[in-house]
């Protein structure tokens, strides 16, 4: 039987009741982090206040005070690199931050997952400026796979993935603007949440302007559902944020199955029968017959995956400046340098052309889902790459579009997640996508209950403990 390790719910229970202690529970993901230093997931840690805090929640469970009483009262948490933790420097994983200041207040996700009474240990790895799906960057160097340590674990949030897949700690935060919650969920074997744009507030302007979401990596459902009701809700200047709870869940009366949604070739043969087996579990799972459509079945108008391009590249270019990209080429990982290229030759007549017919692929795909419909796609297209994401020794591209199936949803803004379904024959774990209709976040997380108890998986690798 799969050694699942004591839920988030249980483990914060215990804190609360003093059956455990937050010291306890902190030194054990220090020292885990000590140990599997050789995967490259955490790139700093903050020893002394998590401690410090640890020791205060002990003290307020000793003494019935507030503090000890949270959610998520003494557990570690580990913060991906591009978001913000009051007293520690946000790198992006770029050398040109390496010597920025540190951070004056929490992002809105760290402040929330604060006041639920976790605690931070570090932060983890991620490819420069998230704009990879595999986590590697001149700063850090390769986070490696903990399923194989040669392999990438994914990305952009390959730390934080990797991490939970080693066991390091019992929460990591992730961030989403192409798959880059979903992507390392699929590669390390656990459950990866994009939310629907909109459900966790934002603060500020961020790099991808309609694509961007806070989501969740998890080793078990029961974890996403407790970690969404800690963190959604609206954030002042947000203007897409959900002032009001989810919407109930309503099962889905239709599956549509496909191996991709763009015309981009075919799957390669071991992720093709990976996904057909999957969706025929999952048919069985549903009690639904699949719909089998084909990639050109989708958008008439063009391709949500060539637009994701177009917008993505040039928004992050002019948020973090021409002139200083330009200045620092030769500072940057070759991937960042040819997704900053891409962003300089495209003109704003393309960029606005994309940005208007991203209302008709939201038109389009809202439609096909309507409210009851599930979409089943593989989350990536490939088994697995290198740890460096180069296929070829001298290959210093970016990953090309066709390796994955996830800027789609980040496009249309609408939720979806990344179930984990087996292994391709090399031994690396596949992820199988389902993309819900607008809102219908809790009716997916029941579908992956659901999925759960028939497919169950392990949280973590093998070699390595659950945490806990």
């Amino acid at each position: 039987m799969t050694d699942r390790g004591p839920s988030l719910r249980a483990l914060a229970a215990a804190v609360r009741a003093g059956r455990r202690h937050a010291v306890e529970l902190v030194e054990l993901s220090l020292e885990r982090i000590a140990e599997h230093d050789d995967l490259g997931a955490v790139v700093a840690v903050d020893a002394d206040r998590a401690l410090a805090q640890a020791r205060a929640v002990d003290g307020a469970v000793d003494t019935g005070r507030g503090a000890g009483s949270g959610p998520l009262a003494g557990l570690p948490v580990l913060v991906k690199d591009n978001t913000d933790v009051a007293g520690l420097r946000t790198t992006h994983g770029s050398a040109l931050l390496a010597g920025g200041p540190v951070a004056e207040a929490d992002a809105p996700v760290v402040a929330r997952l604060r006041a639920a009474g976790a605690i931070v240990v570090g932060k983890t790895n991620l490819p420069e400026f998230a704009i990879e799906g595999f986590t590697d960057n001149p700063l850090f160097g390769p986070t490696r796979n903990p399923w194989r340590p040669e392999l990438s674990p994914g990305g952009s949030s390959g730390g934080s993935a990797a991490a939970l897949a080693a066991g390091l700690a019992p929460i990591a935060t992730g961030t989403d603007g192409g798959g880059s919650v979903r992507i390392p969920a699929a590669w390390c074997g656990l459950l990866g949440y994009k939310p629907t744009n909109g459900v966790i507030g934002r603060r500020g302007a961020p790099d991808w302007i309609d694509f961007d979401t806070d989501g969740l990596m998890v080793g078990a459902v029961d974890d996403a559902r407790l970690l969404l009701d800690v963190l959604a809700g609206p954030v002042a200047g947000d203007p897409r944020a959900l002032p009001v709870p989810l919407p109930a869940a309503e099962a889905p009366t239709r599956l549509i199955a496909a191996e991709r949604t763009a015309d981009l070739g075919p799957l390669p043969a071991d992720v093709a029968t990976a996904f057909q087996t999957a969706v025929a579990a999952l048919a069985d799972v549903l009690r639904l017959s699949p719909e089998w459509w084909s990639p050109t079945d989708f958008f008439p108008d063009g391709s949500p995956d060539d637009d994701w391009f177009t917008l993505a590249a040039p928004e992050h270019l002019a948020a973090l400046g021409r002139e200083r990209i330009a200045d620092a080429a030769g500072r940057l990982h070759p991937s960042t340098r040819e997704f900053f290229d891409l962003g300089a030759r495209i003109g704003i007549d393309d960029y606005l052309t994309a940005r208007r017919r991203r209302f008709a692929h939201i038109a389009r795909i809202d439609t096909i889902l309507g409210s009851r419909t599930l979409l089943a796609t593989p989350t990536v297209a490939v088994a697995g790459i290198p740890a460096t994401g180069r296929p070829d020794a001298g290959q210093a591209s970016l990953l090309p579009p066709a390796t994955y199936s996830t800027a789609m949803q980040n496009l249309t803004g609408l939720p979806a997640v990344s179930l984990p379904a087996g292994e391709t024959p090399d031994g690396v774990p596949f992820g199988l996508q389902l993309t819900a209709p607008r809102w219908a976040d809790r009716a997916l997380l029941d579908v992956a209950a659901l999925w759960e108890r028939a497919a169950p998986w392990s949280p973590t690798a093998p070699g390595y403990l659950p945490f806990g």
